[in-house]
């Protein structure tokens, strides 16, 4: 549960949104790879189904677009 408070209380809220972000990417993924995803759906809206309401204020392309870079470099290393 220490997590949680980490997440609720000691991250910024665009700090929020890159975690959010960053795991919605790698399920998508991995959902991709195993034909588990409804036809014609992009990151982008699989992303914007994921995050909560309550951030979706944070979420922008160029967010994504760095996050997804962030995470492809690391999943290649």
């Amino acid at each position: 549960m220490y997590w949680r408070k980490i997440f609720n209380y000691m991250l910024s809220e665009r700090e929020k949104t890159i975690i959010l972000i960053a795991n919605a990417i790698t399920v998508y993924s991995f959902r991709l790879e195993r034909n588990e995803l409804p036809k014609n759906t992009s990151m982008v809206d699989f992303i914007l189904k994921t995050v909560p309401e309550s951030l979706k204020k944070q979420v922008s392309i160029e967010l994504i677009d760095e996050t997804f870079e962030f995470v492809s470099k690391s999943h290649n290393s």
